[in-house]
């Protein structure tokens, strides 16, 4: 495999092809936010996670996939994942979906309202979504499920390398978030589940497993 994750804001983008999903990870904004462009091998369908800025690099990546994007995912309301998202909605009619209670803070009001357990579907590819309050009161991530090989995750801010996302010194939210985190991932996935987060390099479940105990003492 060729594929690292490995990207930064203004360079190249990294591509991973499984047997029915491509991935496409580029870098964008002073922010440095991953955006993933997951397409369906066998239809050409795409759906977008986080149009977090930049348009024209989003509209190329876009046109790498292919340009058949079907649905435009927003994993949580933070101002630095959406700062493209009326342009590309604009431009490519997409439809939007967010979870149910970062909805109404968006710039362009989601179309689905996801709540944890829900399904997307684009192409023959099915993602399911995970509710992890913490980050944000409404943040989620989507996992699939390779039939040919092991799971894949894309959590926004919620899960990093090194630990769970910022919930500003709140103890209350860092315990909903650990507590989702570990009840609804690490306690569902397998540790070759890779996870592919809102900034920076991307991880597997099972480099992260052996320091929840640290993150739990550490409080963040």
């Amino acid at each position: 495999m060729t594929y690292t994750g490995d990207v930064v804001s203004g360079g190249p983008g990294d591509r991973r092809d499984l047997p029915l999903l491509t991935v496409r990870k580029a870098c964008v904004g002073t922010m440095a936010n991953n955006v993933y462009l997951l397409t369906c091998a066998g239809t050409g369908t795409s759906l977008l996670i986080d149009a977090a800025d930049d348009p024209a690099r989003i509209t190329s990546l876009l046109a790498e996939g292919g340009g058949d994007l079907s649905t435009i995912v927003t994993t949580h309301q933070h101002w630095d994942h959406h700062r493209a998202l009326a342009q590309v909605v604009a431009l490519t009619g997409a439809t939007t979906a967010a979870g149910a209670a970062d909805a109404d803070a968006l710039p362009v009001i989601p179309a689905l309202r996801l709540t944890h357990g829900d399904t997307l579907r684009f192409g023959d590819i099915t993602l399911d979504v995970i509710h992890l309050r913490g980050h944000t009161p409404g943040s989620v991530a989507l996992a699939y499920h390779d039939p040919h090989g092991h799971s894949h995750l894309w959590t926004g801010d919620s899960l990093f390398p090194g630990g769970v996302g910022n919930v500003g010194k709140d103890p209350e939210r860092f315990a909903s978030l650990l507590g989702d985190v570990q009840a609804r991932i690490f306690d569902v996935y397998d540790d070759d589940t890779w996870v592919y987060p809102g900034h920076g390099a991307d991880t597997t479940l099972g480099a992260e497993r052996p320091h929840l105990q640290e993150w739990r003492e550490r409080g963040w």
